[in-house]
């Protein structure tokens, strides 16, 4: 069991949004404290998403006491009315914790276009504890499911911040609809450590840049992707740069956890691309190759077609200063153009991409830069989950 991190708390239940697994779960402090979110760009974002938005920037900015998470219903594209239903479950969970109701974040996700199931949710909120009376016990295993939707697995990480005691825990679904900024995604971070509200911000974005903005399933940006860090301070003071390194790793566990989850899929694809112009042209490049329906049904068919590389990086028309006769192209360590592969070697390269991990290593040869970026393989299982997804 993972132990939430000192000075949290939570409530996990099923309240019977959709099925009879947990859906309604809120996390909170004792009293308002740091916190910072990252969040969809997508111009239908829900109700969740701006009120979030509102309630970090309301009040003492960069500050939250609680969140509450609706899982297998997003809540989205419902008008004044669902924007309206949003606000009552936000107040009512304020109510019943004793806060403002600003204090109080909210994340949904499920299907889109559904309004909440309303009378569930009064009847769910109405059964919260109050604030006192929440167990400080709850594993974030517990929370991490309640979240789930057609998640395989919860998804949980943990790191300790230097030699301790501070610790960062995080949990996150997310499976499909996943190609940043960000994903289809909830990702909630909690920590002990004693983190300043503008120093947690810029950290969080740091790190989100190069975990959750790195990760991609299937090309699609969702309406409701959320990512919030809550910092109770209860274990004082941080070293900054340890405190980044212990939110970086923990990000970066979760990251993976939901490209190696997405739906469908069996292997985890990374893709790394190296000796570019700038961090933008690697990260440009490695998302074309590893968002690439070709690239990620070579994958899951155990074929090395490292020409279906060369057309992902050839596709990035507008970088003229790639140059097909200084790109190198790599299934994990060994290269495969321009040094061709005897069929012999072929072989062996089609055992390795059989493997859970597959590393595609791409060298530009336009600069000194890198990026890394995550996803998987394109299943026959992927198509099924979202053919029948309402149905």
């Amino acid at each position: 069991m993972t132990a939430l991190p000192a000075g949290f708390r939570a409530h996990v239940a099923n309240i019977g949004v959709k099925d009879t697994t947990d859906d309604f779960v809120v996390i909170t402090a004792d009293r308002p404290v740091s916190a910072a979110g990252v969040f969809t760009t997508s111009r239908f974002a829900g109700p969740s998403v701006t009120i979030s938005r509102e309630h970090l920037a309301a009040g003492t900015p960069g500050t939250a006491q609680a969140i509450v998470i609706v899982s297998k219903n997003a809540n989205v594209a419902n008008g004044p009315e669902g924007t309206a239903d949003a606000h009552e479950l936000v107040a009512g969970v304020a109510a019943r914790l004793g806060c403002a109701a600003a204090d109080v974040l909210v994340a949904s996700t499920g299907v889109i276009g559904r309004r909440y199931p309303i009378d569930v949710i009064r009847t769910g909120v109405a059964a919260l504890p109050a604030l006192a009376e929440l167990s400080t016990a709850t594993s974030a295993d517990a929370a991490a499911a309640g979240i789930m939707t057609t998640d395989t697995v919860a998804k949980v990480a943990e790191a300790t911040v230097g030699d301790g005691p501070a610790r960062v825990v995080g949990i996150a679904k997310g499976v499909g609809m996943i190609e940043p900024d960000m994903a289809t995604m909830i990702a909630v971070v909690l920590t002990d450590a004693d983190v300043a509200p503008a120093d947690l911000d810029a950290t969080f974005r740091t790190v989100v840049a190069t975990t959750f903005n790195c990760v991609s399933v299937d090309t699609d940006t969702s309406t409701s992707d959320t990512a919030v860090v809550l910092a109770s301070g209860a274990a004082g003071p941080v070293e900054m740069a340890a405190f980044e390194a212990a939110l970086g790793e923990v990000c970066l566990s979760l990251a993976k956890q939901i490209a190696r989850d997405g739906e469908g899929a069996t292997t985890l694809i990374e893709v790394v691309v190296d000796a570019a112009r700038d961090a933008v042209q690697a990260k440009r490049v490695a998302k074309a190759i590893v968002n690439s329906p070709l690239v990620k049904t070579a994958v899951h068919g155990a074929d090395p077609n490292w020409g279906r590389v060369a057309m992902a990086v050839g596709k990035c028309s507008d970088d003229t200063d790639i140059d097909q006769d200084r790109v190198v192209i790599r299934f994990g360590a060994t290269e495969v153009y321009p040094r061709r592969v005897d069929d012999a070697g072929l072989a062996a390269l089609s055992d390795y991409m059989r493997s859970d991990d597959v590393l595609i290593h791409v060298s530009l040869g336009t600069g000194a830069a890198a990026a890394t970026v995550w996803g998987c393989d394109l299943t026959d299982g992927y198509v099924r989950i979202n053919a029948d997804y309402t149905t």
